[in-house]
């Protein structure tokens, strides 16, 4: 491990620092490098759209780790840095001042860019996105009590942040093209309910597309919806359509792109001496990319194994969660890959789990304010063990003597 004198590190995320706390755990003594295009430490993303929002976290709750990580692991951190290149034929990158840093392997953890609204007036200065710290301070200064907000976007940005925005007494219009957004993954039901949530707290949900943003006399943005005799006043939009991976330093060293960095199992993309891990990375034979914080940390973690050339940890089941008006999603593996599902609980209570089976064993499970069924689910899913529908909907039945046979 020693023989590899410098491991260089671009982007700053989840997945980044987790590379670089699993190539120390693994053992690796040679130098790490980590080049962060963005000021200050490196901060947790998830609660941009949360507690950020509301004004309850400041930037050193978010951080993903303290300063003195980065000195006892013997992290260099290269903040307010930009990485201009890749030379994968070279051994290293090259810096936009022009500076040539050596390095025996890359990893790229460049994740994504927010989707522009792609139509007329899409780039109106009164269109937010959020996906840095800066996104998210400069729009918690404008949710003022009474603001008229268009949230266009139902995902998980956006159906955070719309929450967010009534809960600080703005006026919320949600729009998305999907009747119910994330029943793909998580299920008809669970989607069902947590998307009636956004009208029960009063918020104005239209099912449709925005097809231009004008500026009217007196002021303010009217979003026109397409093939509606409809629109919407706001006083500021924000965009959450999902991001772009920013491949552009993939691209530019030659590595196969596809949606993004295309990677193996241990990360490796088309290069040996290169790595992807993140939202810029798509496993290879995956249709999709997971953009989750989990899948970040599992990516780096893999990524340190497929360095140091060390067998891979098993994956186990994806699993993400999302918190909105005070309760909390949670869902392991996708609901797309289930031939039945089974209901624990009822959604009239507003905490209950759906369950995916398939050929008699768990393969996805969604719960909203449910935590201890999804921990069980989850392990079960991973163990693949055999389980009875009957019991699966009792509620009398702890899911966790399941994990005992």
């Amino acid at each position: 491990m020693s023989s590899r004198r410098r491991i260089a590190v671009v982007g700053a995320g989840l997945a980044a620092v987790s590379v670089c706390d699993a190539l120390r755990a693994q053992g690796y003594d040679g130098e790490l490098v980590l080049f962060s295009a963005e000021s200050g430490l490196p901060y947790d993303r998830p609660p941009l759209s949360k507690d950020v929002l509301l004004g309850k976290a400041r930037r050193e709750d978010v951080l993903l780790r303290p300063e003195q990580w980065y000195t006892e692991r013997l992290v260099t951190l290269r903040e307010a840095t930009v990485v201009r290149a890749v030379r994968p034929h070279e051994g290293g990158l090259e810096l936009a001042d022009g500076t040539a840093v050596d390095a025996d392997r890359v990893v790229l953890a460049t994740g994504g860019t927010p989707r522009a609204l792609p139509v007329p007036g899409g780039d109106d200065p009164a269109v937010h996105v959020l996906r840095t710290w800066e996104d998210s301070v400069r729009l918690r200064e404008r949710l003022l009590p009474g603001t008229r907000v268009a949230v266009v976007g139902a995902g998980l940005i956006g159906a955070e942040t719309a929450a967010v925005a009534v809960a600080r007494g703005c006026r919320v219009t949600l729009v998305d093209p999907v009747a119910v957004p994330l029943a793909g993954v998580v299920g008809d039901t669970v989607a069902g309910a947590l998307h009636g949530r956004h009208t029960t707290e009063g918020i104005d949900v239209i099912t449709g597309g925005v097809c231009r943003l004008e500026h009217p006399p007196g002021g303010g943005v009217v979003l026109r919806l397409a093939g509606q005799c409809r629109s919407v006043q706001a006083d500021l939009v924000v965009v959450g359509i999902g991001i772009r991976p920013a491949t552009g330093l993939a691209e530019a060293a030659g590595l196969h792109v596809d949606d993004g960095v295309v990677v193996g199992p241990g990360q490796h993309t088309s290069h040996p001496n290169i790595f992807a891990v993140g939202d810029v990375a798509r496993r290879s034979g995956h249709r999709v990319r997971h953009e989750h914080w989990e899948a970040a940390l599992r990516g780096g973690e893999a990524a340190a194994h497929g360095i140091l050339g060390r067998p891979l940890p098993e994956p186990g089941a994806s699993w993400f969660w999302s918190d909105r008006h005070g309760s909390r999603l949670e869902a392991v593996g996708t609901m797309a890959d289930a031939e039945r599902t089974v209901l624990r609980g009822t959604p009239d209570s507003g905490a209950f789990t759906v369950l995916g089976l398939r050929d008699g064993r768990l393969v996805a499970a969604a719960a909203i304010d449910r935590g201890p069924d999804i921990r069980a689910a989850r392990r079960i899913v991973d163990r693949g063990i055999p389980v009875d529908a009957a019991r699966l909907a009792d509620e009398s039945a702890d899911l966790r003597a399941l994990l005992k046979r």
